[in-house]
Formats: C-alpha cells, sequence, structure tokens
C-alpha cells in the first residue's frame, strides 16, 4: 500500500468512531484560513481501541504514512511507532484532546491562541509529543465532533501584554460583531506594584455629564483623538525611516527595547506633545481596576484597551473584526484608525468588573457563570483538593482551560494554561482535582447548551 485509498470525510470519520476496522485512509481538505485557499491531501491511519473507539494519526506525509503500513493494518504499537516518524499525534475521538497554543506576536506584547484558526496561525492538538493544526482534526467533519451547525470553536487564548506603560497597552478598539470575556490571571508587580492592574473600557461618567449631550460629547472626544493622531502619525514616519535605515520591515512587529531604542533619537519636543496630547485624549475614558480572578465581560460596541502587565485569559467569538478608534503606538495590521466610524456607533457606558452568578456548589466545587453571550457561554469551575465531577455528555464540544492547580479531564490531565477540547464524541468527562491546593478551570459551551454537573450521584447546574 504505496497510495491509501480516498474516501470522504465523513464516511472516513464514521469508520474511525465506529472503531471497529483498522486501515490507511486520505482525503482532501481546503484550507479556506490560508491565502489561496490551498488544497492539502492528509493521510488517516486507523487502530482498532482496546476499550471502543479508535486510535489515529492525521499527517500530511500522505505516502510515508502509505508506506510505512503497506504490508499490513495498524495496531496500536504500529500506530504509536509510525506516528512517531512522521511526527503526528496519536489521537482518540472518545478522549479529551489536549490543545497545543501558537503564539502570535504583538505591538504591545503575544498572544497565545489555544483554539485560532487563521492566516496569521492556527492552534494545534497534541498527544503530548507531536502535534498537528487543529483544522486538519475538524476537517474530518466539524460538526459531527463540535456541534450541529458549528465551524470551529470558540476563541480562547491568553492576552500577555509587556508590563510597561504605553507599550504593553492594547488598542484602543471595540467590535460590532463578536464578544469577548476576560479573566485575569496576573498582574506584573513591576507595572502594579498594589496587585491592582486595569482596562480602560468605555468613557469617564463624570466627564461626559459636564457635556450639554452625548452628541458634544463624541464630537469632543473625536477631535481629542484626531489631534493625537496627528502627533502620533508624525513620530511612527519618522521610526519608519529608523525601520529602513536598520533593515526593519515596515510593518513587522519589534521588541520594546528596538522601540524605545528609535524612540530615543525622536525630539524630546515631539514626545513631549505626544504625551499630552494622549492624557488629552485618555481623560475621557473610564478605568477599571483588575485584580487577579476579576472577569470583565466586554459587549459589542463597547471601547476597551487592557492595560500593560493584566495578563487574561480570553474567550471570544471566533471571527476577525475591529474598529480601533487610537492606539499609543503604529497599528502594524492596518494603515488607518476606525475613529470616526466607531465615535458614531460605540457605546458610552464605563465597564466595570462582573459579579459572577453561582449555579452549583457542594462541598467538592463551585461553578459560576462567567458569561452568557448570545453565542456561547463560559463557566468558572472551582474544585477542592481531591474534589470531582463529571461533566455530562451533551450534544456539543466544551473547551476546558485550567488557570489555577492541576486538573485531570477524563485521561488528559492539565497544568495552569493548559486546555483541553472535549469533542461532541466525548461521553462522560470525569473532572479531578489532582494538585495540592484549590483548582480553577473555564470551561465554554455554545449558546443554548446546558453544563450538567454530577457528583456525588446528584445532578448539579
Amino acid at each position: 500500500m504505496s497510495r491509501p485509498p480516498v474516501l470522504p470525510a465523513a464516511e472516513l470519520l464514521s469508520l474511525v468512531l465506529s472503531g471497529d476496522r483498522a486501515g490507511v485512509f486520505s482525503f482532501e481538505f481546503v484550507q479556506r484560513y490560508l491565502p489561496g485557499a490551498p488544497l492539502v491531501e492528509l493521510v488517516v491511519a486507523v487502530a482498532p481501541g482496546a476499550g471502543g473507539g479508535a486510535s489515529l494519526l492525521i499527517s500530511d506525509q500522505v505516502a510515508a504514512v502509505g508506506q510505512w503500513f503497506a504490508g499490513g493494518v495498524p495496531d496500536g504499537d504500529t500506530l504509536a511507532q509510525c506516528a512517531r516518524a512522521v511526527g503526528a499525534p496519536v489521537l482518540c475521538l472518545t478522549e479529551v484532546v489536549k490543545l497545543s497554543p501558537v503564539h502570535i506576536p504583538k505591538p504591545w506584547g503575544q498572544e497565545i491562541w489555544y483554539t485560532g484558526i487563521e492566516q496569521r496561525g492556527q492552534s494545534g492538538v497534541t498527544d503530548g509529543n507531536s502535534r498537528i493544526p487543529l483544522p486538519w482534526l475538524l476537517a474530518l467533519g466539524a460538526e459531527r465532533l463540535l456541534a450541529e451547525g458549528v465551524a470551529e470553536p470558540n476563541l480562547l487564548k491568553i492576552l500577555d501584554p509587556l508590563p510597561e506603560e504605553a507599550f504593553g497597552d492594547l488598542y484602543f478598539e471595540l467590535h460590532q460583531e463578536k464578544c469577548e470575556v476576560y479573566v485575569v490571571t496576573a498582574v506584573a508587580d513591576s507595572a502594579w506594584p498594589d496587585g491592582r492592574g486595569a482596562i480602560r473600557y468605555g468613557f469617564d461618567p463624570v466627564l461626559r455629564s459636564r457635556y450639554g449631550d452625548d452628541k458634544a460629547f463624541r464630537a469632543a472626544f473625536l477631535q481629542a483623538v484626531r489631534e493625537y493622531e496627528s502627533v502620533r502619525r508624525q513620530i511612527d514616519r519618522q521610526i519608519d525611516d529608523f525601520r529602513a535605515r536598520d533593515g526593519v520591515a515596515t510593518n513587522a512587529p519589534v521588541s520594546a527595547q528596538t522601540l524605545k531604542a528609535w524612540l530615543a533619537e525622536i525630539p524630546a519636543a515631539w514626545q513631549a506633545r505626544e504625551l499630552s496630547a494622549r492624557q488629552a485624549m485618555d481623560a475621557f475614558t473610564h478605568m477599571v481596576p483588575l485584580a487577579i480572578g476579576d472577569v470583565v465581560k466586554v459587549a459589542r460596541l463597547s471601547p476597551h484597551a487592557l492595560q500593560h502587565g493584566v495578563r487574561t485569559v480570553e474567550f471570544q467569538t471566533p471571527v476577525y473584526e475591529r474598529k480601533i478608534l487610537s492606539f499609543g503606538q503604529k497599528v502594524l495590521t492596518q494603515e488607518h484608525w476606525d475613529t470616526e466610524e466607531a465615535v458614531r456607533q460605540m457605546s458610552l457606558e464605563a465597564g466595570q468588573v462582573e459579579v459572577l452568578p453561582v449555579v452549583a456548589s457542594n462541598e467538592l466545587f463551585t461553578l459560576e457563570q462567567v458569561v452568557a453571550f448570545d453565542d456561547f457561554r463560559v463557566y468558572r469551575l472551582t474544585l477542592v483538593p481531591g474534589g470531582e465531577c463529571v461533566l455530562a455528555a451533551v450534544d456539543s464540544y466544551k473547551v476546558v482551560m485550567v488557570v489555577q492547580g492541576e486538573v485531570t479531564l477524563g485521561r488528559q490531565t492539565l497544568a495552569a494554561e493548559e486546555a483541553g477540547l472535549v469533542l461532541r464524541t466525548v461521553a462522560n468527562c470525569r473532572v479531578t482535582n489532582s494538585g495540592a491546593g484549590d483548582a480553577v478551570c473555564l470551561v465554554s459551551v455554545p449558546a443554548g447548551i446546558p453544563l450538567p454537573l454530577v457528583a456525588g450521584g446528584d445532578a448539579q447546574g
């Protein structure tokens, strides 16, 4: 067998889930998240599992995998050997799949994507040794693996801004379609000695009340942004000259150290005007203090900017769209700000930290609802040492992210900042605190899907 037989992805997935037939097969997948939507041929080697279901590997090394099994069909041992040879993970679709994040550089720091699928990067799945892109797994049949009408899971990522003011402050932006929720996991001591960081969210209600009406307030804010943008672009044009001089691409991310070195060459008068204009613009906005564990729900059309040194876990709708009102650096991903359009439609309400309602609680665990958006929900599950519960099977996937301690999810053990994908094909999944202290994890499901927990024989939530 040098070239595996081709099967439609849906038929191949049915074969894998049946768990009773070994073999090597291939299918074609259109990678619509990449420029030009290139077609890739993927090979799937399947070995029946001892306890039902099947083990499989997915790879783009079609000929190599086909040749590996030219003399027979996979079993557990040969599948593992082949997986090591071609650098593919061994997976089981009836068990929790561990997510493998991808790091995306940003002018203000980095994002760490656990379920991201787009041109800029693709998260992966792993068995602890090798990884493949997450979309290769979902190519077998996203709706059967995730949920009816769902092509990809909610976007889970970590925002990791630099701990320096201005350099680590995110874009002040709003979204028309996607919703976001932030859970604070760390606050840099060097940036916030008292342990309380911040997010710029909405507008200062006191200053807003001093204007005759909201139309006047919007106009004044727009004028302040325009004045700042004028100074900002003057500086950015000069820095672009430094980029060209030093052989750095115009829109390539650079380190804060490099940016500081360039700024040191900017005339002091320019820098003074920039700071004055930025402070005048920022005076219109509202700052929400943040500590570890705080939750911020970002609704549509609400301008917001996480501040430097505040590390958060973020769940959001998996769409890429935004309107940038302002930024304290050059925007690398577009040539313009969207201030005028955003000002017309933005909410003026000041943001706040969310108080989480308790959904279920006993001596083993506490379940709180973090957010219930139109398209997804997020819960926070806290387990005492030795505590456990069961995530009952529902007709949907779940994404589980550990933010504190250690959790065993099914047969998969996850430490802090590790995440697992509980596919729609997974039955009841036991969640156990396998560490010494309290364990905290976040669980995301699509809207309309209940999150039933079972503990001690009693259904919870």
